[in-house]
C-alpha cells in the first residue's frame, strides 16, 4: 500500500454513524490477522507515529458497594492507514459476584477526514484480542527454542483469547496449564477452549496452584485482576519467557531479576502510580541497559533473546493506539460483510 492510499477516499458520509454489538465485532475479527495488525501498531509507536494522550480517569463508589472507574484513553495511528478514536472502560470488581462481568466498553472510531464520531463498536473483544496479539507476538520473538508448555493464570475472557492465540500461533506448543482462583472457572475454561480448538493437538490442564502451573512452563502469563504480587522469581524455570499482562502479578524478584526486560511504552509505566515496575523505574531499580520497547525489538533497533538461559519479562502497560489500529480494522471489514446497524445522525 502507498503512502497515499490511506483508504479514507472510501469512508461512509458523516450523516451516518455505525454501531458494532459483540457479535459483529467477534464476526470481523475472525478475519483479521491481529499479529500483524499488533506488529504494525508496535513499529508505528516506535517510529513516533502515534500520538497518546493522557488519559481520562473518574472513580466512585457505587452505593450498593464495591470500586467503580470508567476511563477514556484516546489514540491516533499515523501511516498508510490512519486510525484514531477513544477507547472507553469501565469496571467494577464487585460485579463478578452479582453474576455480571466484571468490565465494559465501547471503542470509538473518528472519521480521518473530518474527524466525525464514526463508529461505535462493543470494545471487549477487541481489548482481549488485541491483547493476546502483542503477547503472542512478543512470544514468537522471544520464547526459548524448543518450547512445549505455557502457564495462564486466570480463566477469564482474556485468558481465553490468550489461549487460543497461543495454541494456534505459537509452534510446537503441546500443552497450556491454566490456574484461576475461583473454583469451577478452569473447568468450564477447559470445556470451552477444547470446544474451540477441536483437533488442535493443545492441552489445557488445570494446575492445583499457582506455583505449580508455573513449574518448567516455557511461557507464563497472567491474565488476572489482582493487586497483589505473587509470581516469585524461583517459580520460573530457566530460560523462561514471562508475560506480566495484568502488571500486578510478577514479584519484584521477577522484574529486578529478569536479564532482559520489554514494555511497550517507558513514559506510561513510569508514570502510572500504581503499578510496581512504575515504582522500581523511578527509584532507579530497573536495569535499562537490557531493557527496551517491544517496538524496538521488532523493528531491530534492540536484541531479543540471545541465550536459551534468559529470563526474559514483558510488561505491556497497554496502548489505546492497539485497539483503535485494530477497530479501525474491524470496521473496515464489518462494512465489507455487511454488519452493523446504520444510525442517523
Amino acid at each position: 500500500m502507498s503512502a497515499h492510499d490511506d483508504r479514507t477516499t472510501n469512508l461512509p458520509d458523516t450523516d451516518t454513524l455505525t454501531y458494532l454489538s459483540g457479535a459483529d465485532v467477534r464476526a470481523a475479527c475472525a478475519e483479521i490477522d491481529p499479529l500483524a495488525c499488533m506488529h504494525e501498531t508496535l513499529v508505528a509507536h516506535a517510529d513516533g507515529r502515534t500520538v497518546l494522550p493522557p488519559e481520562a480517569h473518574l472513580g466512585w463508589t457505587p452505593p450498593d458497594g464495591g470500586e467503580a472507574r470508567g476511563v477514556a484513553r484516546p489514540g491516533l495511528v499515523q501511516g498508510a492507514l490512519t486510525a484514531a478514536g477513544t477507547k472507553i472502560i469501565s469496571a467494577n470488581p464487585a460485579n463478578v459476584a452479582r453474576g455480571l462481568p466484571r468490565a465494559g466498553g465501547l471503542t470509538v472510531l473518528f472519521d480521518p477526514r473530518t474527524a466525525h464520531p464514526l463508529c461505535v463498536m462493543e470494545g471487549a473483544h477487541i481489548s482481549a484480542v488485541r491483547t493476546a496479539a502483542v503477547s503472542v507476538l512478543a512470544a514468537r520473538r522471544l520464547v526459548r527454542p524448543g518450547a512445549r508448555t505455557a502457564a495462564l493464570y486466570g480463566a477469564g475472557a482474556v485468558a481465553r483469547e490468550h489461549a487460543l492465540m497461543l495454541a494456534r500461533g505459537l509452534p510446537g506448543l503441546e500443552e497450556i496449564r491454566v490456574y484461576d482462583a475461583v473454583p469451577g472457572r478452569v473447568a468450564q475454561f477447559e470445556r470451552d477452549i477444547g470446544s474451540e480448538l477441536g483437533a488442535d493437538e493443545v492441552k489445557v490442564t488445570a494446575a492445583v496452584d499457582a506455583r505449580t502451573a508455573a513449574h518448567g512452563a516455557d511461557v507464563v502469563i497472567a491474565c488476572t485482576s489482582t493487586r497483589h504480587a505473587y509470581v516469585e522469581r524461583s517459580w520460573l524455570a530457566t530460560g523462561a519467557l514471562a508475560v506480566n499482562v495484568s502488571l500486578d502479578d510478577l514479584t519484584e524478584s521477577v522484574l529486578t531479576g529478569a536479564d532482559r526486560l520489554y514494555v511497550d511504552d517507558w513514559d506510561l509505566i513510569r508514570d502510572d502510580p500504581y503499578r510496581l515496575l512504575g515504582r522500581l523505574l523511578r527509584e532507579g531499580r530497573v536495569p535499562l541497559a537490557d531493557a527496551a520497547t517491544l517496538g524496538e525489538m521488532l523493528t531491530g533497533a534492540c536484541p531479543g533473546r540471545t541465550g536459551d538461559d534468559e529470563l526474559i519479562v514483558v510488561n505491556p502497560f497497554g496502548l489505546a493506539v492497539e485497539d483503535i489500529a485494530l477497530a479501525h480494522r474491524v470496521f473496515r471489514v464489518a462494512r465489507d460483510l455487511g454488519l452493523g446497524t446504520v444510525l442517523p445522525r
